[in-house]
């Protein structure tokens, strides 16, 4: 009997040693097509959305994430958000080695707790739960399960299959679950054929599959993810959101339900700053000019506090709370920004959009809570004036690069309406410089150049402003690398922000600019604006293509060359007009020893097939050739 005993526990002790050291997802199963261009492998993902009524609703998650390589931490994605309508129910991870072996688990103790926002204490209740793991060795492997619980139904998570560039998918799993009785709709966009299956499409269920996704690299100039990756969004008719119950078929009834269950009792502000705003104003008729007013207002008193919309709530914080305090996010700063407005009967409507250096669209096709940003319009007659209530800095009206040219949906009391933001043609973005430089006997290079910037440009150099002296000096030797030896003699800049137009005086000079070969020199005519980096060659593009914002540059340079030397070669005019934009250079010779030299360069914004791509890269090839071109001269006897 003792015998059997023993061998009874050895038995029992063996299986649960095996059991402890299950194998999970080894390394070794990832197909070789999986590897291939990916920094990560997705081996399993699970998304189960369980909405249970109007105001209750269930997610639970699981992922399963093979990180092949350092680029590949990122897609771990082990974190979840939580607030006053949102708990978590359970959350864990558990890190296995290549042969699938466990070796690290972590429970809810082990995450990170943080709140959402830093420096307000009206979001205390907004936080974030992480996992703060560094890697020892690549590969590895973790699975992170959550599960959360929320009375907020306007915003369903969107389904991304795959989820970024550069992480295979070996499978991934979509299970929704719904009353017939909410309006639950749905909408794919960038679907595979024979990728992703449709398991179940029923009156209460939705379902999904997709296996073997094979990792995309982002190519340059690729559009926005959301244009190219499968992805599935979803939303209800009837729905909860900050304590209100919503039903919204069209925008028009969206827009009513937001105006007056969200933004109702936001907008009262106390009288000694109605006062102060009317003071400030005074006897000013002019809507706009009324607002300029306030805009600046604004950009003197409060500071802005980064917060998504959708993390920190999605109703705004009171105007008043805003004025004594001198803080919030886009919500609060643009429902400041209207109520200071409506004070001054100047109309202004709340608008809800994607902001984002990419254009992303609100879907005018599907009614649902979008949008991560919120700005402020004003309209005039048929003019719409949109303003960034987020920036100490920018212009009135100016909202190149982050909020420009997309739908948006602006909420007003009689209703929700989708419209189109400013679209900056490509000649509004323009540089215009004019200047001249000099070339000594030596080949040193002195010069003095203006450049005037507007539009999206302007938004590229205003920033410079605010540099401290060495990040100044940095950023123009990096502005003008080509020139060798730099040495910055005099900035200066005037920013006039009532024109949108920014103005840099700059005086240079380099030593040994001029190269030469026994007594000839060799001098690059462009000097101040020369395009040398090229377009990236990519065989077998993948991604159709597209040039975000186009722009227009215009240069008159006026050369001086040394009077002991004679020109003995100089390039001839050249002019290129494409699809995508026209390029042209000249140089005339005005007197013995002095050039004029002008350039133009239009790109225009645009879309294109993966096939014309490499059309796209030998027009600008021909810009980079062009723009390095060399004068000879000879030196004297």
């Amino acid at each position: 009997m003792k015998f059997k005993f023993i061998v009874l526990f050895l038995m029992c002790l063996a299986l649960n040693i095996l059991s402890a050291q299950e194998v999970k997802f080894p390394v070794v199963t990832i197909a070789d097509s999986l590897k291939t261009n990916a920094n990560a492998v997705l081996r399993w993902s699970e998304l189960n959305i369980d909405i249970l009524s109007q105001r209750k609703m269930v997610i639970k998650s699981k992922r399963v994430v093979t990180v092949l390589n350092e680029a590949g931490v990122g897609a771990l994605d082990a974190y979840t958000h939580y607030d006053k309508s949102t708990s978590i129910s359970s959350i864990q991870a558990i890190i296995v080695d290549a042969a699938g072996n466990e070796q690290k688990k972590f429970k809810r103790k082990d995450f990170k707790d943080h709140s959402a926002v830093d420096g307000g204490t009206l979001f205390s209740d907004n936080r974030v739960l992480y996992l703060e793991y560094t890697p020892i060795n690549y590969p590895f492997t973790m699975i992170f399960e959550c599960e959360t619980e929320t009375s907020t139904t306007a915003f369903i998570p969107q389904w991304f299959p795959m989820p970024d560039y550069l992480l295979s998918v070996e499978k991934s799993v979509l299970n929704v679950t719904f009353p017939n009785n909410l309006g639950f709709k749905k909408k794919e966009s960038n679907f595979p054929n024979n990728i992703i299956q449709k398991n179940l499409d029923t009156a209460t269920q939705l379902s999904y599959t997709a296996s073997n996704l094979v990792a995309m690299k982002q190519e340059d100039y690729s559009p926005y993810f959301y244009d190219i990756l499968p992805r599935v969004i979803m939303g209800l008719e009837s729905f909860h959101l900050e304590g209100v119950d919503g039903n919204a078929k069209t925008w028009e009834d969206f827009g009513k339900w937001y105006s007056g269950k969200i933004l109702s009792g936001t907008i009262d502000l106390p009288p000694t700053t109605v006062s102060k705003i009317k003071e400030l104003v005074g006897t000013e008729q002019d809507p706009i000019k009324k607002a300029r007013i306030v805009y600046d207002f604004v950009q003197q008193k409060v500071r802005y506090i980064s917060i998504q919309v959708g993390i920190g709530g999605w109703k705004p914080m009171l105007a008043s709370d805003v004025d004594r305090l001198g803080y919030g996010d886009c919500k609060a700063l643009t429902n400041y920004t209207q109520a200071l407005l409506k004070a001054l009967e100047v109309p202004s409507y709340y608008t809800i959009l994607y902001g984002d250096r990419k254009r992303i669209n609100i879907d005018a096709d599907f009614v649902s809570m979008q949008g991560n940003h919120i700005i402020l319009m004003i309209p005039v007659g048929d003019h719409y004036t949109w303003l960034e209530c987020t920036s100490q800095t920018d212009p009135f009206g100016y909202q190149a690069d982050f909020t420009d040219d997309r739908d948006v949906l602006i909420i007003k009391p009689e209703g929700g309406q989708i419209v189109h933001t400013k679209i900056y043609a490509a000649n509004e973005n323009s540089q215009l410089s004019k200047g001249s430089y000099t070339i000594a006997a030596n080949g040193d290079f002195s010069g003095e150049i203006q450049i005037v910037s507007q539009g999206t440009q302007y938004g590229d150099k205003e920033k410079v402003e605010h540099m401290l002296p060495d990040q100044k000096e940095k950023y123009y030797k990096e502005f003008w690398d080509e020139i060798n030896n730099l040495k910055i003699d005099k900035i200066a800049h005037e920013n006039n922000k009532q024109e949108i137009r920014f103005t840099q005086n700059a005086k240079l000079s380099a030593t040994k600019y001029g190269t030469f070969t026994a007594d000839k020199m060799m001098v690059t005519v462009n000097a101040f604006n020369r395009f040398s980096g090229g377009i990236k060659r990519i065989r077998n593009r993948k991604t159709p293509f597209e040039i975000a914002r186009g722009f227009y540059d215009e240069d008159e340079i006026i050369i001086h060359l040394p009077s002991d030397f004679v020109l003995e070669f100089i390039p001839p005019a050249f002019e290129s007009k494409t699809k995508f934009g026209t390029y042209s250079i000249s140089l005339v010779k005005k007197e013995a020893h002095t050039l004029i030299y002008k350039r133009v360069l239009l790109v225009n914004t645009g879309k294109y097939t993966n096939k014309e791509y490499d059309e796209y890269r030998l027009f600008m090839d021909q810009v980079s050739q062009n723009d390095n071109t060399k004068i000879v001269l000879t030196k004297t006897l």
